[in-house]
């Protein structure tokens, strides 16, 4: 049983410009939940991917780690589906439409999509209000962290040859990112494109729909997310 063995948070943080306090410029970011034999490896995987990633280099990295003293909770995955669409225009009108059939009203997708602009450089997830559309997390330009969270890389690689899905880490992370976010009773539904210059793809959440994979949200080459 995981249960029985203890497990370590460790988390990676990393910025140009200074840190992220002094508003650093964000690069890259990473966590897993590992047990201590794993501590060197995955301390060196993450340090790695904070030193090499698309958005630029870093001048400042944290990498910290904490034994977690409550028992560790097991998910299962949202189903997993993809929707190949030709260009960002027509992935974000279908994460429109999939947000709507989660249940938020036309209205509030509409006004959630107007303040976007003004909070992609928000480092973390932006929380709005499914009835006014309007913002409701205090935290500014850090932005609300899902944190805490993992999937065993043998486990995931298993599930992905199963399911048809590539087995990249991106999928993994946030796909379990994803999952954790839709079993908290008050998440209706996420929308989600990365702020890597080169990744495209996005995608839609919630509990109805699983995860709903989009293969273009936003044209190669920027940095908003």
């Amino acid at each position: 049983m995981m249960q029985e063995e203890t497990f370590y948070s460790v988390r990676m943080r990393a910025s140009m410009n200074g840190s992220h306090e002094d508003g650093g410029k964000h690069i890259s970011g990473g966590e897993r939940l590992i047990p201590f034999h794993e501590m060197k490896h995955t301390v060196n995987a993450l340090l790695e991917k904070g030193l090499s990633h698309s958005r630029g280099k870093p001048d400042f990295m944290q990498i910290q780690f904490e034994e977690v003293h409550e028992s560790i909770k097991t998910i299962q995955p949202l189903p997993v589906y993809t929707n190949e669409v030709s260009c960002p225009g027509e992935g974000q009108k279908l994460a429109r439409l999939l947000l709507e059939k989660e249940g938020v009203s036309r209205d509030v997708i509409e006004k959630a999509y107007e303040q976007i602009p003004e909070w992609s450089d928000v480092r973390g997830a932006v929380l709005f209000d499914i009835h006014t559309g309007k913002r409701m997390d205090q935290t500014k330009e850090k932005g609300v962290r899902v944190s805490r969270m993992d999937w065993p890389d043998a486990n995931f690689e298993k599930w992905a040859l199963h399911s048809h899905v590539p087995a990249h880490s991106r999928i993994k992370e946030a796909l379990a990112l994803a999952s954790k976010v839709s079993r908290h009773p008050a998440a209706i539904a996420e929308l989600c494109w990365s702020d890597d210059p080169d990744y495209i793809t996005g995608y839609v959440a919630g509990k109805k729909m699983g995860y709903q994979r989009i293969t273009a949200m936003k044209e190669y080459g920027t940095e908003e997310g």
